[in-house]
């Protein structure tokens, strides 16, 4: 619904924020979808499923991968575009286009792909029954070799280390920008008495505060329900910690940490909806109407 709405192009986002809001909502369902409802759900509760199959098996850990750092790193693409665009405005006009987008969702994706592309060798068939591979059983080679040691440590760092850093960082120099900017707004509407100048920098200044607003909520939203499962992460990393059924908290708090993570990217649509009149007028008009929208 998000990308249909978003695609539509009546929400008064410009087409490079229309670009990046399509692509991590799309992002965003595959998380759902490989993450939530096939592994968690199906494969859980169905055990006679083709899901069991090695083949797929392998196949569906991949995507589970790639999902997962598409929603991180699409978020990211959002963010620096729009830091760029508040804060580097000699770089505003070349960088943030529609093209520019494409370009950065493109690169995004494939190196993405590029990564996770060693993660369905990393298993190997858990029995043979009837000729037929069933089941996926980690690698004897795995915590062993070099190889497989640098790609963990690619993944880790793409995947927990690098993203909430480099948010906070892009959001906190948006935010001085912000302020920087508002102070000499106010010292400019103090010493100024021409009203129609007054009236085309409020104008400006509220076209922009949609976008801040809606960069805020999706990056400071995003940090919050990451932040716990990579705290985890690390002090299972510094332990040394791999067998977990030994500690029911520390198994729980994985559970509960993964469960938030995945959370994440399910409220972009209600944070749209916050955020955007437009979105949420569309969203109605959609709902009253199921096919109108499409049609069009």
């Amino acid at each position: 619904m998000t990308v249909l709405i978003i695609s539509h192009g009546k929400c008064g986002l410009s087409q490079g924020i229309a670009r990046y809001m399509m692509a991590m909502a799309t992002a965003d369902l595959t998380v759902l979808i490989f993450n939530v409802i096939v592994n968690q759900i199906i494969r859980n509760h169905f055990p006679g499923s083709p899901l069991n199959y090695t083949p797929i098996c392998r196949l569906n850990v991949f995507l589970q991968g790639l999902s997962l750092q598409l929603s991180i790193w699409f978020t990211i693409a959002f963010t620096f575009d729009r830091f760029v665009a508040i804060c580097c405005h000699r770089l505003k006009a070349r960088y943030c286009t529609e093209r520019t987008a494409n370009v950065v969702i493109s690169t995004v994706s494939f190196l993405n792909i590029m990564v996770n592309i060693p993660l369905p060798f990393r298993y190997e068939p858990a029995y043979v029954l009837n000729g037929v591979q069933w089941g996926c059983r980690t690698i004897t080679s795995y915590h062993t070799s070099l190889g497989w040691a640098a790609h963990r440590w690619v993944t880790n760092i793409s995947n927990m280390f690098l993203p909430i850093p480099l948010l906070l960082l892009l959001n906190s120099l948006t935010a001085q920008h912000i302020l920087v900017a508002s102070r000499a707004r106010r010292a400019l509407k103090g010493s100024s008495s021409d009203g129609a100048g007054k009236m085309g920098e409020d104008s400006e200044l509220k076209s922009r505060r949609t976008s801040i607003i809606l960069l805020f909520t999706i990056s400071g939203c995003f940090v919050m329900l990451s932040m716990p499962i990579t705290v985890i992460h690390i002090c299972v990393g510094v332990t040394q910690t791999v067998d977990f059924q030994g500690s029911k908290s520390l198994y729980l708090a994985i559970r509960a940490t993964f469960l938030m993570m995945c959370t994440s990217s399910c409220t972009n649509t209600c944070i749209y909806a916050l955020t955007q009149r437009r979105f949420r007028q569309e969203m109605k008009n959609l709902v009253k109407s199921p096919y109108s929208l499409l049609c069009k």
